[in-house]
């Protein structure tokens, strides 16, 4: 509708950002105003955007056990979902949304005309869950995720797997401690596809980046270590730029803090080349 194209214009200069006063909040970059546009009766752990043909809203995923989808210019919901626990992670593909909860639960949604569980997945994951990203099959359709955890592990899980060798697990952003007997094993706290490739990128409470390459099971490269964590990423829609995210995350508690040194920033870097398969590599 033309209702609809119109709020998505509108949308190009928006920011959503989501935080542990309970509160969704859209940044109008043009006036640089701030609004509120959510609600949860706890800190909210997620935001997405969700394109869909027949709606387009804001999903939030809460530690108050509930998934929301919001009209940004009403400030009651127009969906609720319970969660079985507390939201730790998301990531929305549509028509697919993913949701990573405590007790290491994971709910796929679909999204068409209006959301709804599609299913409930045993996780592959020992530990905590940190994030989750969809990736797409070959004709660009959402096909499965990439679930990271607290344990320095990632999976790759099909959600209709035809054959259950294509999901697999693997060890990321661990290093040999100061006598090499001991491992030190930092969380996963960001992965991102790369949209043409299907390669990912990882970042963790290491201070470093890993990309890698699902299929042939493979990395890519490894980054320098920074003097912090890094607590975020992501790819640009045409596959150039790798964005992260440098801040300390708590991990090492409030005694490894240095405010000084350790000063939030985001770093951003080509990628298109680094992240192509190997076999692809001009």
């Amino acid at each position: 509708s033309k209702e609809i194209e119109a709020l998505q214009k509108q949308l190009q200069d928006k920011v959503f950002s989501a935080s542990c006063d309970k509160q969704a909040k859209m940044w109008d970059l043009n006036s640089n105003q701030c609004i509120q546009v959510a609600q949860h009766d706890a800190p909210i752990k997620t935001v997405h955007w969700v394109k869909a043909p027949a709606y387009t809203c804001l999903m939030t995923g809460s530690w108050d056990k509930t998934l929301k989808f919001w009209d940004t210019r009403t400030p009651n919901p127009m969906m609720t979902i319970q969660l079985p626990e507390r939201c730790y992670c998301a990531d929305v593909m549509y028509p697919m949304a993913v949701v990573g909860t405590a007790g290491r639960g994971i709910i796929v949604y679909q999204l068409e005309n209006q959301p709804k569980e599609y299913k409930k997945i045993e996780s592959p994951l020992k530990y905590q869950h940190r994030c989750v990203s969809i990736f797409k099959d070959k004709d660009g359709h959402p096909t499965g995720f990439a679930l990271g955890s607290i344990e320095g592990r990632v999976a790759i899980h099909y959600v209709n797997a035809t054959n259950p060798r294509d999901n697999f697990t693997f060890k990321c952003h661990r290093s040999n401690g100061s006598n090499n007997t001991v491992q030190d094993i930092y969380a996963v706290n960001g992965i991102a596809f790369h949209p043409v490739h299907g390669t990912l990128a990882t970042v963790g409470s290491d201070g470093r980046f890993s990309f890698w390459d699902k299929d042939a099971r493979t990395k890519l490269k490894t980054s320098e270590q920074l003097n912090q964590p890094i607590s975020a990423c992501t790819i640009d829609p045409r596959g150039n730029i790798f964005a992260y995210a440098a801040s300390y995350d708590w991990s090492k508690g409030h005694e490894c803090y240095n405010p000084q040194q350790q000063k939030p920033s985001i770093l951003l870097r080509s990628c298109a080349e680094e992240l192509k398969p190997r076999n692809r590599r001009t």
